[in-house]
Parts: structure tokens; sequence; C-alpha cells
């Protein structure tokens, strides 16, 4: 899958944030809804215009931010 297809960013929706195409959905609420244990097909439920294609393109997203910026993290021994 490519997320490019379903996630747009545009300065006059959400305020340039990441939003599922098609919708003001930003994909940081999909993500903090899968962080807090919402299954995908939750999601889906609470947000009817989603499908989970979009809830796989907002991970794929993620993922390839993760991949592209490291963020400091406290080293435990």
């Amino acid at each position: 899958m490519d997320w490019k297809e379903h996630i747009t960013s545009n300065a006059v929706i959400c305020h340039g944030q990441a939003c599922i195409r098609g919708t003001r959905i930003p994909v940081s609420v999909v993500l903090d809804n899968l962080a807090a244990g919402l299954s995908p097909e939750e999601i889906v439920k609470s947000y009817p215009p989603l499908c989970l294609d979009d809830i796989r393109a907002a991970m794929g997203y993620a993922a390839e931010i993760a991949r592209e910026h490291v963020l400091p993290i406290k080293r435990t021994a």
C-alpha cells in the first residue's frame, strides 16, 4: 500500500496537519486511537468517513516518519 494515496496536507485544512484524504481527520488522531488500544475496526466505527486502508496508511505514514526522524530517548541500563 502507498500511504501517499490516503494522506494529504493542505495549509487551509487543519492548519496543514497531515489528514486522511477527503476528511478533516488528522493522522495524529488515528495514531492516538491506535496507541490508546483501539482496533482499526473500532476507529472506523467511530469515524465513519474512514476505511481500514486509511488506518493502514496512517500507520505507514508514522513508520516513514520514524525512519526519517530520530528522537532522543533516555537510555536505561
